[in-house]
């Protein structure tokens, strides 16, 4: 009998989901914003080398979640290109950031306060367009608070002595919503390739 093994025969490779890709791009940055608001708070907000250099990684980080985002959302009619523009917002807002440091804290304030709004917008229309996968309430839910913190961090760069502190609680808050998603998708990926095992998950 002939036992031999044909390698021009195509080799099936494992599949790994959307919401499993996802996931683990979540507790990723749910990672990453809890060491960064462990650090930015450690600097007391001030803006320091250390309060600059993180200020400055935040949306570059955010910019290369969403390129690796990217790949997993070519599924999802509409979300594509949402991400795309929270891609360009992110490197816009890191140039930005840049100048800023060099003002003072009101300038860096004013800028992370309309990254923090325009990017919640777009954070909210992609959960919403993304609503099938699974998990994405805890996303739509993280981008309206986004929306109203951008707003909040406009108006304290109006006050006298504003600070950075406030920041680290945004970032780690952002990651909670992070964490919290990645759970859900956990269960909607395990409901999806055990059907009848859990109720649908948003």
């Amino acid at each position: 009998m002939n036992t031999s093994i044909d390698a021009s025969a195509p080799v099936s490779a494992p599949v790994v989901s959307d919401a499993a890709v996802l996931r683990r791009l979540y507790f990723a940055r749910f990672a990453f914003a809890a060491v960064w608001a462990a650090l930015l708070f450690a600097s007391s907000g001030e803006l320091g080398p250390l309060g600059a250099t993180l200020l400055v990684i935040y949306p570059l980080f955010d910019a290369a979640c969403a390129v690796v985002d990217v790949r997993s959302a070519a599924a999802i009619r509409g979300s594509v290109r949402g991400l795309y523009v929270n891609i360009a917002l992110s490197v816009l807002t890191a140039a930005a950031l840049v100048a800023a440091t060099t003002s003072g804290v009101p300038a860096v304030l004013r800028v992370w306060g309309a990254w923090a709004v325009t990017a919640g917008l777009v954070q909210l229309l992609v959960g919403v367009l993304r609503r099938a996968a699974g998990g994405q309430w805890p996303m739509i839910v993280s981008g309206a608070i986004s929306v109203l913190a951008g707003g909040s961090f406009i108006a304290q760069a109006a006050k006298d002595d504003p600070s950075l502190s406030a920041l680290a609680g945004y970032a780690f808050l952002g990651g909670v919503f992070f964490l919290i998603s990645a759970l859900r998708l956990g269960r909607a990926d395990r409901t999806n390739r055990f059907p009848g095992s859990a109720g649908r998950t948003l």
